[in-house]
């Protein structure tokens, strides 16, 4: 096999794995999309209605104790989602450079040969 053919294999084999990045990189951003609305939603409870005063008192109360170990539980899997992107757009980004500079080499090599 010849140079400008094994760059361009080259190249393709790093597409794939840019399309594989690029694809873990949508996954962790979905899923921190989620965890952040399902947050959103937690702070947006409706108040009780149609209920005495020291009902809806106690139930408010239930409510912002559940709400609290939630909130706790959500922010600490926000952050571990928040640092999987990240890494997972490191690796995108490095895939994507990676496929840059073979597409270039790749290119060089063809117009020279």
């Amino acid at each position: 096999m010849n140079r400008p053919k094994e760059l361009s294999r080259l190249a393709e084999l790093a597409q794939l794995m840019l399309d594989h990045r690029l694809g873990q990189l949508r996954t962790t951003a979905d899923q921190l999309d989620q965890s952040r609305k399902q947050l959103g939603a937690i702070n947006q409870a409706a108040q009780p209605a149609d209920l005495d005063p020291v009902t809806a008192v106690k139930v408010g109360l239930g409510y912002e104790r559940w709400a609290d170990v939630r909130r706790a539980e959500l922010n600490l899997i926000i952050a571990r989602q928040t640092a999987t992107w990240l890494e997972a757009r490191g690796a995108a980004q490095t895939a994507f450079g990676r496929v840059q500079a073979l597409n270039g080499l790749a290119s060089r090599s063809q117009n020279r040969g």
